[in-house]
């Protein structure tokens, strides 16, 4: 009301004013521009004074005698617009009134309103709050890469603020009764797969309920859930995870198959991507760990090499041990048998000399590259403890320049350290292995040839 008035006010002083300015005095004509002519005399200037004067007088009389013949037409002016005036202001004490009685009754409606919804008005919000709930599960769902469109017209009933229609509960309720059946399905479906170029394209996408998704080759897929798309990792989980994956991709309907999901919709694999593999952990131990793992390669080879023929030559001694009086030059046995036979006619003690020293040229190749494997067995661990040490320098020289702040700028000496240790014990203990293995054939072949040996020397001792 007081705004109305104000205006009122306001219109009639620009009314009023707006007359007074119309009423300043008017130049009876204009004034033609003409050419100044030349002053030569005293007299010349006194004539001229005196008729611009003259004319200057004549002007303001005219302009005072419009302004007397207005001054009639303006009073009726101001009193019609001091009348109008009078008539808004009435006007806005009536527009007061009635604003008073609209909003006296806008309150009695509301609180109708609210008796009348009694029950459902807690009944709506727990509809708007159970949309906005199921819309952002939804939304991060794998499921509306099939179903897409979902999210949106469950955002805008949990956002509306008038009671929701018969229809809009039905699509609620049918959209919460899709989702649950959609999580007990395995479904294949073409949706739309973004590589990891950027390129877009339609391919068949094998999704396992709401945790896991695959594309036809047996990739993980991720979600995009901002554009309801699928993406190909840039990082596949290990490829024990991909065998399983592929169980899904390649079982038909109805088969039962041991696969592998995501109960975490994405966390668990986004973490398994993370983890380095074999590869990539035998990296992070850097030239020491290759080092190591070169050894741990001769040294297997080596070791094979010997098992392999030791036993062969354990195998022609012990048939040799079965055929005494036929000697053959291809096996340990057979050749202290034929140093034996060559000195059947020597004394005793020439004989076991004779014996010996066949004994003792046969040692070389059996013991041969034995002690090398326990010497590479021994300087494995040796190397991982010198690969421990440098990691250990580097993660010292990291909490220097950098401080403890990061722990990811430590984890590259630390994983240095840990993984040469681990290097270094991993090719020390099959080396062990084998090389006891190694030492133990090459052994009891020498008690073989010793226990033949001395035989013969006794049967010989017997015979005298």
């Amino acid at each position: 009301m007081t705004k109305i008035i104000k205006n009122s006010y306001k219109f009639g002083f620009m009314f009023l004013a707006f007359f007074a300015l119309s009423a300043l005095p008017l130049k009876a004509k204009e004034e033609v521009a003409e050419v100044p002519k030349e002053i030569t005399s005293l007299q010349e200037l006194l004539e001229k004074v005196k008729n611009e004067t003259e004319f200057d007088s004549v002007e303001d009389r005219a302009r005072v005698a419009k302004f007397m013949a207005e001054q009639n037409t303006q009073d009726k002016v101001l009193k019609s617009t001091i009348s109008k005036l009078v008539i808004q202001e009435d006007r806005a004490v009536l527009l007061e009134k009635t604003f008073d009685e609209n909003d006296v009754k806008l309150s009695e409606l509301e609180d109708l309103k609210a008796e009348r919804l009694g029950a459902f008005g807690e009944l709506f919000g727990v509809v708007r709050g159970t949309a906005s709930e199921m819309g952002a599960q939804i939304k991060e769902s794998i499921i509306s890469g099939e179903l897409q469109g979902r999210s949106d017209t469950l955002s805008e009933l949990a956002k509306s603020k008038s009671l929701p229609s018969n229809e809009e509960l039905e699509m609620l309720w049918y959209h919460l009764l899709e989702e649950m059946n959609a999580q007990g399905e395995v479904k294949h479906f073409t949706g739309t797969i973004v590589d990891t170029d950027g390129n877009f394209s339609e391919e068949e996408v094998i999704r396992v309920g709401p945790w896991t998704a695959f594309d036809r080759k047996g990739n993980f897929l991720g979600y995009l859930p901002d554009d309801e798309r699928f993406r190909v990792l840039g990082r596949q989980p290990q490829a024990r995870f991909l065998d399983l994956g592929d169980n899904i991709v390649d079982g038909d309907v109805g088969d039962i198959v041991k696969g592998a999901i995501d109960p975490s919709r994405g966390a668990i694999l986004s973490l398994l991507v993370q983890t380095p593999g074999l590869t990539e952990r035998i990296g992070q131990g850097g030239v020491v760990g290759y080092i190591i793992l070169a050894l741990l390669a001769v040294g297997l080879i080596l070791s094979i090499e010997r098992i392999v023929s030791l036993t062969l030559t354990a195998r022609a001694v012990k048939a040799q041990s079965n055929d005494v009086d036929n000697p053959n030059d291809g096996n340990p046995l057979g050749r202290v048998l034929s140093a034996y036979h060559s000195n059947k006619s020597a004394d005793v003690e020439t004989l076991e000399l004779k014996l010996d020293d066949a004994i003792l040229k046969e040692l070389p190749s059996l013991e041969r590259g034995i002690n090398f494997i326990k010497l590479l067995s021994s300087v494995a661990p040796l190397l991982g403890l010198l690969g421990t040490v440098t990691g250990m320098i580097v993660t010292f020289q990291a909490i220097t320049l950098f401080g403890t702040g990061d722990p990811k700028l430590m984890a590259g000496g630390i994983s240095q350290a840990l993984v040469t240790t681990v290097l270094g014990l991993t090719a020390a203990i099959p080396l062990v292995l084998l090389h006891s293995v190694a030492q133990t054939r090459s052994r009891s072949i020498q008690q073989i040839l010793d226990e033949q040996s001395a035989g013969l020397i006794a049967a010989r001792a017997e015979s005298k």
